[in-house]
Formats: C-alpha cells, structure tokens, sequence
C-alpha cells in the first residue's frame, strides 16, 4: 500500500493564496512578522506590492485589512490562531464583525498540535471566540484539498471569514473527482447506523481511522466531517440525531463553546439526542511534539475509539 499523502494545511494556504492571487487582483495579503510560518510568504514572492507585513500588532493589522476592504480590496489578515482571535479580538469584532466588512482572517497553528511551541501559543480558544461575533463565518478544513477550496470559498463569500490552519501535516483524504466544497454543508465520509462521530479539521482523519477500529468491534459508526462550524449543517446533524441516536463530537479545541457546543446547540434545539464532546477538557496545553500531545490528550485515532467504547 502507498503510503498517504500528508500536507499541512497553513502550506495549502499560502499556495491558495498565490492561485488567487493571480486570478483576482482585489487580493491583498497581510501577515504580522510571521510570513514564513503562516506561509503567507509564498504570496509575498510572487505580489511583493500586494503583501503587507504589519508587524508584530496584530490589532492593527486587523484595522487595516478593514480599511482596505472598504476600497474593494479583499483581504486576508494573517497570523498565528492565538493571536488573530485572541490578542486581536476586540478589532476583529468591533472593525469587522460589527460593520461586516469583507475581512478574510487566516489564523494559522492551531490547538495543540502547535506542538513545542507550548500553552501560550497552542489556541484551543479560537473557535469559541469566533463563534460568538454575528455575521462571522468559520471554516476548520481537514487537508490540503479542503483547505485550498476553503480560501476560494472565503473569497467568494461576501463578509468577514476566519480560517482554521494547522501546523502540523495532515493526511489527504479528499482527493477524490467526486469532492466538492459547500460552504456551511457536511459531509458524510462513511455511513453507519450504530452512532456518528462529528469531526472537524486535523480529527476528521483520526475519526475515520478510529471508525474502522470500532467495526472490529461490531460498533458501525458513520463519520461527518464538519467543515464549516458556523453556519453549521443542521440537516445534516438533525439526520445523524434521528438515525443513530448518539453523537461523539472531535476537535482539537476546548470542549467549551467549539464544534461539540455548536453540534450540542442544534441537538438541543431539533432533536435531542446524547451528545459526548471530545476535545480538550477545560485545560492548557503543553510543551511537547504534536504526535506525543495527541495522544496524551486522546485526541488521536487510538484516543478517539478509548473515549467512544468508555461512552456508549
């Protein structure tokens, strides 16, 4: 068997950036002192003129990709996820969520499998922060696939967007002709009648790894693979509720207010069923390499299946 392919998602979103970039002259760049990490610098050389390095002040990047946008440009305000949602917050909501200016955030390294990078800097947070700001819309993509059609995705969209991108790389699982990317549609990966198990970014993998383990154990899991967290798929969660009863929700991110309390708000409100959040559980991360850190916390493959048999 070949072996799978495995790309980081802040690659695919530099080289995302740059096939836009040349398709759209409207696109500007703007990184805050991290372009080699966020991979923005991939866009730099090749649009030097439309690439703007802001700086370590990330608030003020945020002021001026939302000045930009009201002269037609579309930008793409990028840095590290704890420091685009955390530090630069109040301007995220204040100068582009409350106008709804046409503000593209891609907040890069997020959650744990930062990795060495530590606590500080691994943004278990984001989601939840960005969920509470009206009119945002918020994509955590899977691969490399998913990733490049989330940021034409956000360009075609008209009003403010944050991007979910992680460091470490992650298998390619839809590489396929039949993938077609829908903002604010789920997709189911595999059928099952026994429970669901609700993914979003680097866990949709893992999610189907610990699927196939579940099978050996007579458990037949179907796998929905949440992309966009806001506006969430309801229909999509509502027919899981109805048709498998319990619901298993991953993410690497706080277990408060990200994927699992989203998938818990339309559980709530459409059809109640059990729901078991997977993520981490109220706590910091940690020094340490990403690998390790997965597994630590089970939010790996191995993790995934331990947590489902402990919760049926």
């Amino acid at each position: 068997m070949s072996e799978v392919k495995k790309i980081a998602t802040r690659e695919s979103y530099g080289n995302a950036l740059v096939e836009l970039g040349r398709e759209h002259d409207n696109v500007v760049v703007l990184d805050a002192d991290l372009a080699a990490a966020t991979k923005t610098g991939i866009f730099k050389k090749e649009f030097p003129d439309r690439h703007i390095d802001c700086g370590i002040a990330e608030c003020n990047m945020i002021g001026i990709a939302g000045g930009l946008s009201l002269t037609g440009k579309v930008p793409f305000a990028s840095s590290f996820a704890m420091f685009a949602a955390g530090r630069a917050f109040e301007q995220v909501r204040n100068t582009v969520g409350y106008p709804k200016l046409n503000v593209k955030i891609g907040a890069t390294h997020a959650g744990i499998s930062v990795g060495e990078d530590g606590a500080t800097h691994q943004c278990n947070e984001d989601i939840a922060l960005m969920r509470t700001i009206p009119n945002m819309v918020i994509i955590n993509p899977a691969d490399d696939v998913e990733a490049r059609a989330a940021v034409r995705a956000a360009y075609e969209h008209m009003g403010p967007v944050y991007l979910r991108f992680g460091r470490l790389a992650a298998p390619v699982i839809n590489d396929n002709p039949d993938y077609n990317f829908e903002l604010g549609k789920g997709v189911t990966l595999r059928d099952g009648k026994d429970i669901t198990i609700v993914a979003t970014g680097l866990e949709v993998s893992f999610a189907l790894e610990a699927a196939k383990m579940l099978e050996q154990d007579g458990i037949d899991a179907r796998v929905i693979n949440i992309h966009t967290i806001k506006p969430i798929d309801e229909d999509i969660i509502v027919k899981a509720a109805s048709e498998t009863k319990k619901i298993f929700t991953v993410e690497e991110h706080s277990v408060i207010g990200g994927l699992g309390s989203a998938v818990c708000d339309v559980v709530c409100d459409k059809h109640p069923a059990p729901v078991y959040k997977i993520g981490m559980r109220d706590r910091f991360g940690e020094s340490g390499p990403a690998v390790e850190l997965l597994h630590k916390y089970e939010l790996d493959a191995e993790g995934i299946y331990k947590q489902v048999k402990e919760n049926l």
